[in-house]
């Protein structure tokens, strides 16, 4: 097997009948909605209906979905209330168990049942770059729960590293050199999420490490939804024979057409079906169809490339503090085929010599290169790009005991050893680093030792805590445990 001849599913069901013949599209939405014989998902769902969605986020406590200004300036008024019964655990379970069965679905038609029958299935999640561990666990048990294999048959890896592993795979490879430095922007519809990587090595295989942590928002494509929805509101809504049918219509012709097609020219025009609304010359509306002109378009558009433009420019930033040139700007996911953000993103970094490029196969990037990590994982013949370090996305540490010094330590945290007749404190020992490089596979070893009466005997167990630190990039982590630093 090669890596160019894996297949994704397209294909996904009616909503009527079940079967193969519904939407085709490289991606399903993650969206689920409960009615009274249980809940329909992705497509099934009408567009202007009451939905869950973003319940990945809540998965991860620090990963709020009102943590960026667009969700807060632009609340989902689609969103569905949940009663105490649907959890983001619980919403998890059921969509990746719709996944899950449609997954086998296709897998009968597509292989002989004695193929399939003695095939044994592992699957691979992506998670965002700016996962904690905790959300990590969380997001492997609710895929356990949803019969998405257990133990070894189960994995999960970073969307922008399973992103970076396919599109550096399928770039030219004469364009590339030892050294280069370039910032992968994962922008999707949800969230937007970013690393920078260095190249290290070219040959056998290509190898890449990070430079500086990852970094992520919520500020993808979704927004912009939901901004036309509101222009369409706000512009229309006044109108006698508005109703919820008018706009499902209008949002239908937004995602398929508009999101996709637009390059940023005010000279732009598209006409939206707003079936049963009167003619009105000074709104745009003639014969059931609103125009929509490009200047309209582009200050839907302003609010969420800005955002984006911005977290692009602080990673480069960031890795340029590391003392390493960014060479290129390569987005991938379904926002990321945009050829207004490209365009907005390369006027950004041209004064600083950065190409922008956009991956084939953005919309399916991910998953690529989440496969081919995999296979390379089970099968060396298989690996074609190889990350050789990750940046530390946090503080890791214990406390340890030190030597009581007035000019550094508080002395109110002193207290008396006396196994050695010395004050001493308490404190923290950062064995890694935020943005410290680390490697797979290859552990930290570190000495330590306690003090113990010989009376008591040998010690049968010796515990540690590992405590962990989150801040920004710049500040240094607190000298103690209870968060201070002096």
């Amino acid at each position: 097997m090669q890596p160019e001849t894996l297949e994704t599913i397209i294909q996904w069901p009616d909503p009527v009948s079940g079967g193969l013949e519904g939407m085709t599209s490289d991606k399903v939405p993650t969206e689920i909605q409960y009615v009274n014989e249980g809940y329909k998902w992705g497509f099934h769902i009408p567009d202007v209906a009451p939905r869950h969605h973003w319940f990945k986020l809540g998965l991860d406590s620090s990963q709020s979905v009102s943590s960026s200004d667009l969700a807060n300036q632009y609340p989902d008024t689609k969103a569905a209330l949940s009663d105490s019964t649907q959890t983001p655990e619980m919403l998890t379970i059921d969509f990746l168990t719709a996944i899950r069965k449609h997954a086998e679905i296709v897998l009968e038609q597509k292989l002989p049942a004695s193929v399939y029958s003695t095939t044994s299935i592992e699957y691979i999640i992506a998670v965002p770059a700016v996962w904690s561990e905790a959300a990590q666990a969380k997001t492997r048990t609710c895929a356990e729960k949803a019969g998405l294999g257990e133990g070894t048959a189960l994995h999960i890896i970073s969307e922008p590293e399973a992103a970076a592993v396919y599109s550096m795979h399928i770039m030219d490879p004469h364009g590339i050199r030892t050294g280069d430095t370039f910032v992968l922007c994962d922008a999707g519809g949800g969230t937007v999420d970013l690393i920078s990587y260095r190249v290290t090595r070219l040959k056998p295989i290509l190898q890449v490490k990070e430079v500086v942590p990852g970094s992520g928002s919520q500020c993808g494509s979704t927004f912009l939804n939901r901004i036309f929805q509101r222009f369409l509101i706000d512009k229309l809504g006044g109108l006698s024979s508005w109703d919820d049918e008018v706009l499902e219509e209008a949002m239908k012709k937004f995602e398929s057409t508009v999101k996709r097609a637009f390059t940023g020219s005010a000279e732009e025009e598209y006409q939206i079906l707003v079936p049963g609304l009167s003619d009105s010359p000074s709104l745009g509306v003639r014969r059931g169809r609103f125009l929509l002109t490009g200047s309209d378009v582009r200050a839907i558009f302003e609010p969420v490339v800005k955002e984006v433009k911005a977290h692009v420019m602080r990673q480069v930033d960031a890795t340029e503090t590391q003392g390493f040139s960014v060479k290129t700007v390569l987005l991938v996911g379904g926002f990321g085929q945009s050829a207004y953000l490209r365009d907005s993103i390369r006027q950004m970094v041209a004064p600083k010599g950065i190409q922008v490029l956009q991956s084939l196969n953005g919309w399916t990037a991910v998953v690529r290169g989440a496969l081919m990590k995999r296979l390379a994982s089970a099968v060396s013949d298989y690996s074609v790009v190889k990350i050789s370090g990750r940046s530390a996305r946090k503080y890791y540490g214990a406390i340890i005991s030190k030597t009581f010094n007035a000019d550094v330590h508080d002395i109110e945290k002193r207290f008396w050893n006396p196994y050695n007749g010395m004050y001493q404190v308490h404190v923290m020992d950062w064995f890694i680093k935020k943005g410290d490089t680390i490697v797979e596979q290859k552990p930290k070893r570190l000495e330590y030792f306690t003090e113990c009466l010989v009376s008591d005997g040998r010690p049968r167990t010796i515990g540690v805590n590992i405590n962990k630190y989150l801040n920004a990039f710049s500040a240094v982590p607190p000298l103690y445990e209870d968060g201070k630093s002096s």
